[in-house]
């Protein structure tokens, strides 16, 4: 089962170094990372999704995280309520007689095309895993040509 967790961090040299390092070493993938300041500049904000199999699993790992001295704060969003979202850029075949179609498509899914080039245009979408699954089987009968998704952000409620 994939997990969500967020790390608070002293925003310094290093230290996604040595979290990324804590998963390798004890041979635990990271699916989705995304790092970034908080409005706090000395502060980072990581949410980390892991693959992890049995609920001991995942109590080591948080133990481990916050046994690094640059960790300020570790949250397990699995049994918490939360908002997460990810972000995806997608290049399609277009051409104009596709654009009632796609509109269709980003009334059921958010999402927007933000560049058309030629044949081709660049769709941008954020929704959660479900949202984003459904709106790239959607697009499939588009022909994607490109795919680009940011790890999954979360914020508790």
């Amino acid at each position: 089962m994939k997990h969500t967790i967020s790390v608070l961090v002293e925003n310094k040299f290093g230290v996604l170094a040595r979290v990324a390092g804590l998963f390798s070493a004890r041979g635990y993938n990271i699916a989705s990372l995304a790092v970034s300041e908080t409005l706090e500049p000395s502060i980072s904000y990581m949410t980390i999704v892991v693959e992890a199999k049995d609920e001991a699993i995942l109590e080591q790992i948080k133990k481990q995280l916050n046994k690094l001295i640059d960790v300020i704060s570790v949250t397990d969003f699995t049994k918490k309520e939360h908002v997460d979202r990810e972000l995806i850029l997608v290049k399609v075949d277009y051409s104009p007689k596709y654009k009632a179609k796609l509109e269709k498509l980003f009334k059921k899914y958010v999402g927007k095309i933000i560049q058309k080039k030629g044949c081709t245009a660049i769709i941008e979408a954020v929704g959660d895993q479900k949202q984003i699954r459904g709106l790239l089987e959607s697009l499939s009968e588009f022909g994607i040509k490109e795919l680009v998704k940011t790890g999954r952000v979360a914020l508790g409620h």
